[in-house]
């Protein structure tokens, strides 16, 4: 009998924390590999302008890769650079020009967190929530940031 009461008492104080708890994140559609696709087709059609040879990774919001292109004649160093961007943009929801500009201004202990501090890695937003991110890298990491950019812009 106290054990049937001491396990009713407790789904009440459950209840009774989920009702008082915020609103509940509305679902936002997740990244889908049309979208990812069009994100990594504007980026390479970005790249193409100036002619600079990249690396496009798009991440869903688990940091799973969803695309990937490699330009010809970009080095191949790139392909892992370019994921390592996009991850950072994902778990930490931000630029990773942002850990670039920490590292510049003397923060080295942000690289204590694993992140890939240079610009060209972006997260992906669909009202206002991550789902999913872009990498780019094979030119300078502000021509990175401006493909990268560009391919945000197609979605």
């Amino acid at each position: 009998m106290i054990r049937k009461t001491m396990i009713l008492a407790c789904l009440l104080v459950l209840g009774w924390i989920a009702h008082l708890s915020p609103v509940q994140a509305q679902a936002v559609a997740p990244l889908t590999l049309a979208e990812a696709q069009k994100i990594s087709e504007a980026a390479e059609a970005r790249a193409r302008q100036d002619n600079w040879n990249v690396v496009i990774a798009v991440l869903d919001a688990g940091g799973h890769l969803i695309a990937l292109r490699r330009m010809d004649g970009t080095q191949i160093g790139s392909v892992d650079v370019a994921q390592k961007k996009a991850e950072t943009a994902v778990k930490f929801k931000r630029s990773t020009k942002v850990f670039e500009e920490s590292v510049k201004s003397g923060n080295l202990h942000i690289l204590a967190l694993g992140v890939t501090p240079v610009e060209g890695g972006l997260p992906i937003l669909r009202d206002g929530q991550v789902i999913g991110s872009i990498g780019i890298s094979g030119v300078t990491s502000v021509q990175d940031g401006i493909i990268a950019a560009a391919g945000i812009e197609a979605l």
